[in-house]
């Protein structure tokens, strides 16, 4: 599988996700700069996490204006899959990507900590290496996690089988509407995410289940 990470100023977890599509994947993804204006074509494009510009004004609102992601909306336009997690996820909406809005957490504190996830809907390349309803352990660490739409919108993704993940078991850390934990886009092929999947794939992170994500594309990739 062929994977790009995205990598802007204030990014702390870009070497976790190289790390983590090396081990699974066996080839190391390609790093591009947030400044260049063209990506090598991939089966996979990843933001990843961290404070992008510190945070400062709203949490990716200005890694979204930056040269690369009018490459990314175009590959995401083509059908190219793109991950976002945690900040990844939130500068995916920023760049309109994704529907709805990242908002301060509800303890107004930042939350790192293990959660449960439940599967909503494992009918994507992201997802399918779990069962429908599923539950498994991913590890959280954001400030601005809570998620919200509108009813209209809400009910518009539920219908259409947008809600990827929901924190399961009342281990909701953010005060997420519906606790929403991941969404996709409408064409399934772009999915944000607050908790670390790539922090919780070997033994060695204390268990496998983030694993799963990154096999399902490899798996649709091939």
């Amino acid at each position: 599988m062929k994977a790009a990470v995205i990598v802007f100023p204030g990014l702390n977890r870009d070497r976790d996700m190289v790390g983590a599509l090396t081990k699974i994947s066996g080839e190391a993804p390609a790093t591009v700069w947030h400044q260049e204006t063209d990506l090598p074509q991939t089966d996979l494009i990843v933001i990843p996490g961290g404070f992008s510009y510190g945070d400062y004004l709203r949490c990716g609102a200005i890694a979204a204006r930056s040269p690369i992601m009018d490459r990314v909306r175009e590959r995401a336009a083509q059908g190219v899959k793109v991950l976002g997690v945690c900040n990844g996820f939130q500068i995916l909406i920023e760049a309109g990507l994704l529907p709805g809005a990242l908002m301060r957490n509800q303890s107004l504190r930042f939350v790192c900590r293990e959660v449960k996830l439940e599967v909503v809907n494992a009918e994507t390349p992201f997802t399918r290496g779990y069962k429908p309803g599923e539950t498994f352990r991913c590890p959280v660490a954001h400030h601005d996690g809570n998620y919200f739409a509108d009813a209209a919108t809400l009910d518009r993704m539920s219908g259409e089988g947008q809600i990827a993940f929901r924190y399961a078991e009342g281990t909701n850390p953010n005060g997420s509407i519906n606790d929403i934990a991941g969404i996709f886009n409408e064409q399934k092929n772009v999915l944000g995410l607050m908790p670390h999947p790539e922090n919780l794939i070997e033994a060695a992170h204390g268990g496998e289940d983030g694993r799963a994500l990154f096999a399902s594309l490899l798996d649709h990739a091939a």
